[in-house]
């Protein structure tokens, strides 16, 4: 219960800074046209938390006994208009907890996300909405993440804060429509991905494309980000978010045996399909659906583990048919708000 209070405090902290409304209507102006005289910020996000809680007792259909669910979004844009020169900032996060009574309210993560993204970009004189752009973005999670299907899963983690941590870094053309439309492609791209050693070392194909033993593994390829923020009608607003990268280096990977442990090429594109729908119930009430879609080569599915006897057994997953896509769906209805 500590933890979840800890979560739940930490959440609602985090500090809103609201922009006046004459800014934000310049800053808007001065994307949508070719305005050289605004210099000016626009700040916007919004803050939800969802909590449902159940009880049960003697009841004759069954049922988990007693049980808590906390998840939470943030999602803030900052953004710095210089007569020709834009300064565009996202940042995404996300984070959620379930506890139950079977398992002693022991708390299973149910999201953890954290993704700052960050363009500087100078206007072409001769194209309205054309950009010359530079562009940072670092992905990473809060905590440990453990795989529950397994009997013992406390025993060990697959992945924590900054393990791994995606880095990527990029040159390039982008198109930009007012502040709701942001297409950016980069020919050139590189992409850092670092990884405690810990967890390269389990498996001679290493671990989120960091081979075996390494804590770090760099990529340079092309890379592929579209945006777009609307409105379907007064209460219902769609957010969306395209990424794909393509690795000019990838190559088979061998082991030190020189056997074939993964086979890989350019053509294996990297996918992130982001997806928020929002739907306003009242000022401060509503319901969020957010789904995220990732294909990554470098992050293989088995749906088998080895057991402390030395056994393989197939794990229980009731998503086993999706294979190597890695799927997240959320559907929150709670507090929200916007700034």
């Amino acid at each position: 219960m500590r933890k979840f209070l800890l979560t739940v405090c930490s959440m609602l902290s985090i500090t809103i800074v609201s922009a006046q409304l004459s800014e934000a209507d310049k800053v808007k102006k001065g994307l949508e046209t070719k305005n050289k005289d605004t210099v000016a910020w626009t700040k916007s996000g919004f803050i939800n938390v969802g909590i449902n809680e159940g009880f049960l007792h003697n009841w004759q259909a069954g049922g988990e006994l007693a049980s808590l669910t906390i998840s939470s979004i943030f999602s803030g844009n900052a953004t710095y208009l210089n007569h020709n020169k834009i300064w565009s900032n996202n940042l995404d996060m996300a984070y959620g907890l379930y506890y139950a009574y079977s398992t002693a309210f022991i708390p299973h993560k149910t999201d953890d996300r954290i993704d700052l993204s960050s363009k500087y970009g100078i206007r072409l004189d001769t194209a309205k909405n054309f950009y010359i752009s530079g562009l940072f973005d670092f992905q990473t999670q809060f905590t440990q993440g453990h795989d529950y299907s397994l009997p013992r899963w406390d025993t060990s983690s697959t992945s924590k804060f900054l393990s791994p941590a995606y880095l990527t870094l990029g040159i390039g053309l982008e198109y930009r429509k007012g502040s709701d439309i942001s297409i950016f492609l980069s020919p050139l791209a590189a992409k850092l991905t670092l990884v405690d050693k810990v967890y390269t070392l389990r498996s001679p194909e290493g671990a989120f494309g960091v081979p075996y033993g390494k804590t770090a593994h760099m990529k340079l390829g092309a890379y592929f980000s579209a945006r777009y923020v609307g409105r379907i009608n007064k209460d219902i607003s769609f957010k969306t978010r395209l990424d794909l990268y393509c690795n000019y280096l990838a190559k088979d990977r061998t082991d030190s045996l020189g056997n074939i442990v993964k086979r890989d090429n350019p053509g294996n594109i990297a996918v992130l399909w982001d997806n928020l729908l929002e739907y306003k119930l009242s000022k401060y009430l509503n319901i969020t659906f957010a789904a995220t879609f990732i294909y990554d080569n470098d992050i293989p599915y088995s749906n088998t583990y080895v057991d402390k006897s030395g056994i393989v057994v197939q794990k229980d997953n009731p998503g086993k048919n999706l294979g190597w896509l890695q799927a997240k769906q959320i559907f929150t209805l709670g507090f929200e708000y916007k700034f």
